[in-house]
């Protein structure tokens, strides 16, 4: 192809114990790439005790350990790594729709600096299937991590990357400083992310504390607050 380095997409996976589920994302990452446009897989490891980094490695992908655990390092990590100009971010357990890079890739050459995909989850509820639904609306309060992100490298580092203070709602922050030097597009296909911790948790509560961490950020409240309140409510929690 005379796809020029520009175009291709590094994309960064921060994991933390995540052997049961770093298999299929990677598998997933490569099989839906329509068009060869993803140059590299970058696995930033926050420490895990578990398979992650060796299975990673089998399957092809390039691992960083990165020093300081929480998924806002671990993403700053794997953008100063990258070597394309184009930076998508995934979630460990979020697997990326058909033909995802090259809708991306796309995007770009319209002068779509910044985005993500809407979401769906890997099991069907009526509930989680109406909050899937709000995400194809451009309203910040839908706007999380497990839609995963794409930014070109350029405008991530203009915009100052992610903040490593904020151990919870870091993509919400910098989504919000992302929007000041770029557009930011929703493309309509969606993510499709582990519904794990609402089924070990129970659908409404889970969706019940994401809400009131939500709103505790938005009233101003401390990360340790907020991470705090998530551990006391939310089984096997990898904050």
């Amino acid at each position: 192809t005379n796809c020029t380095i520009k175009q291709m997409i590094t994309v960064i996976i921060p994991t933390y114990n995540e052997e049961d589920v770093i298999k299929t994302t990677i598998s997933a990452v490569r099989k839906n790439d329509v068009g060869n446009l993803v140059q590299e897989i970058i696995i930033v490891d926050g420490g895990s005790s578990d398979e992650t980094i060796t299975i990673a490695s089998r399957e092809g992908a390039s691992i960083i350990s990165s020093n300081k655990k929480g998924r806002a390092a671990q993403m700053n990590a794997g953008a100063n790594a990258a070597s394309s100009e184009l930076l998508y971010f995934l979630h460990a357990d979020s697997i990326p729709p058909s033909g995802y890079s090259r809708m991306i890739t796309e995007a770009m050459k319209e002068g779509k600096t910044a985005g993500c995909f809407t979401l769906a989850f890997d099991v069907y509820h009526w509930f989680l299937k109406a909050n899937a639904w709000f995400t194809r609306f451009d309203v910040n309060a839908v706007r999380f991590g497990d839609q995963s992100l794409f930014v070109s490298k350029k405008i991530f580092l203009k915009a100052g990357g992610f903040d490593e203070n904020h151990i919870v709602l870091e993509d919400q922050e910098f989504i919000k400083r992302l929007r000041k030097k770029s557009s930011f597009t929703i493309l309509q296909k969606p993510v499709i992310s582990s519904a794990r911790k609402y089924v070990q948790n129970g659908i409404y509560k889970t969706q019940g504390v994401f809400f009131l961490i939500y709103a505790m950020y938005r009233l101003g409240f401390s990360q340790q607050k907020l991470v705090s309140t998530y551990k006391k409510f939310i089984r096997e929690s990898k904050l």
